[in-house]
C-alpha cells in the first residue's frame, strides 16, 4: 500500500509531501484504520537510561517537531517517539525550498533549519497526548541566539519540557543552524552539560523525578573529536548518547540532483558514518551510558547492525519515507530474531 503512496507523494516538494504524510497518518488514527498503515508488533521490551520500552524502535526527532502527531505516530507500534527540534522561541527556519529528495540513494537533504512552533507550543500539545508511552523532547538553540549564550537557550528548554517528558535530547549537531556544531567542542561542551546536569537536579528534586538527558552528535566528527567528547560525557552525568545527526559530507552521493544542495543528508548514504561514530563511542564508552543508533536505518538488517554495533535503541526518520511506516515492524522482528538467536 504505501508503494502505491509514496510514488504520489514523490511527485510533490519533499517538505509539502512530509505536511500530507502527517496529515494522512492523522487521519488514518483518528478514523481507526491505521492498522491498513502498520500493524503494531508484539513487544519487544528493553531497559535504557532507567527507563521501560515496549520495544527498542523509535522515531527519530525532526518528523513531527511540534508534538502535533504523537498518538497517531504511536499508532503505527515505536517504542517511543522523539519530537523537535524545538526552540525557546517559534522561527520560521531557512527559506524554502529546503528539502529534497535523492531516490537513488534513498537519501533526503534537509536544511530546514529549526523551523518550530516554540517550545511552549510543543509542551501544549505534548500534554494534549493520550499516549502514555516514553517521550523524548528534542531541544535546541535559537538561530539568533549567539553560541556564548547558548546555554541559556538550552535551560530554558529544558526547564519547560522536563515534566512532559521521559527524556531529553540536547542536539548541539545539526548543521543548519550556524555555528551550532561549534558547541560540541570540548571546552564548550563541557560548560554546557555542567549546566544542563545542575539543572536537571534541581529539577528532579521540583518534580520528583529524574529525567535523563541525552546528548546527540554529528557523523563528521573526526577521532580526536570523539576522545574528546567521550571524556566530557564520561565526567558528567549525562544519561545517554544518539549516534548521529546528519552528514554534510557528499561524497556518497556525487553527482547526484540535489547533491550539491546546502544541509544535512540523511538516509542510506549515512548509514557508514554513522554506524562508525555509534562503535566508536561504544568502544569509548563502554556500557557506562547507553547509546541510540540513527542514521540510514532502511530494513530490519540495517536496525541489527546498529544494535551489534553497540546501540540499545534504535531510530529512523527518513526509513520512513522511503519504506513507510511497515518499517517499525520491520526493524521490530529483526531485532526480535536477533535476541532469540543470542539466547539460543
Amino acid at each position: 500500500m504505501y508503494a502505491l503512496a509514496r510514488s504520489l507523494l514523490f511527485r510533490l516538494d519533499a517538505e509539502r509531501a512530509h505536511a500530507l504524510s502527517l496529515k494522512a497518518i492523522e487521519a488514518a488514527w483518528r478514523s481507526g484504520t491505521n492498522p491498513l498503515l502498520a500493524l503494531r508488533p508484539a513487544a519487544l521490551p528493553v531497559r535504557a537510561f532507567g527507563i521501560d520500552f515496549t520495544n527498542p524502535v523509535g522515531l527519530a526527532a525532526g518528523l513531527d517537531k511540534n508534538a502535533d502527531h504523537v498518538d497517531a505516530l504511536a499508532a503505527l507500534g515505536f517504542g517511543f517517539i522523539e519530537v523537535g527540534t524545538t526552540t525557546p522561541r517559534a522561527q520560521p527556519g531557512n527559506p524554502k525550498p529546503r528539502m529534497f529528495r535523492l531516490p537513488g540513494h534513498e537519501a533526503v537533504i534537509n536544511r530546514l533549519g529549526f523551523n518550530n512552533a516554540g517550545v511552549d507550543a510543543l509542551v501544549a500539545n505534548a500534554e494534549r497526548a493520550r499516549w502514555t508511552g516514553v517521550l523524548g523532547i528534542n531541544i535546541g538553540k535559537n538561530k539568533d541566539t549567539p553560541n556564548e549564550r547558548a546555554v541559556d537557550d538550552y535551560l530554558y528548554c529544558l526547564e519547560r519540557a522536563y515534566a512532559r517528558a521521559s527524556y531529553v535530547t540536547i542536539n548541539i549537531s545539526s548543521p543548519n543552524t550556524q555555528g551550532l556544531r561549534d558547541l560540541q567542542g570540548e571546552d564548550a561542551l563541557r560548560r554546557l552539560l555542567g549546566e544542563l546536569g545542575d539543572a536537571r537536579e534541581r529539577l528532579a528534586g521540583v518534580h520528583g523525578a529524574r529525567k535523563p538527558i541525552l546528548l546527540k552528535i554529528a557523523p563528521d566528527l573526526v577521532e580526536a573529536e570523539l576522545d574528546a567528547i567521550a571524556d566530557v560525557l564520561l565526567a558528567s552525568t549525562i544519561d545517554g548518547l544518539i549516534c548521529t545527526n546528519t552528514t554534510i559530507a557528499r561524497d556518497a552521493v556525487a553527482g547526484a540532483p540535489h547533491a550539491d544542495e546546502a544541509g544535512g543528508l540523511s538516509g542510506r548514504p549515512l548509514f557508514a558514518a554513522s554506524t562508525r561514530v555509534l562503535c566508536g563511542m561504544h568502544r569509548r564508552l563502554g556500557e557506562r551510558l547507553a547509546l541510540v543508533g540513527v542514521g540510514g536505518i532502511l530494513c530490519g538488517a540495517d536496525a541489527r547492525a546498529k544494535i551489534d554495533a553497540g546501540a540499545r535503541l534504535v531510530q529512523f526518520y527518513t526509513g520512513m519515507v522511503y519504506r513507510g511506516p511497515g518499517l517499525v515492524g520491520e526493524c521490530v522482528e529483526s531485532l526480535r530474531a536477533l535476541r532469540a538467536g543470542a539466547g539460543a
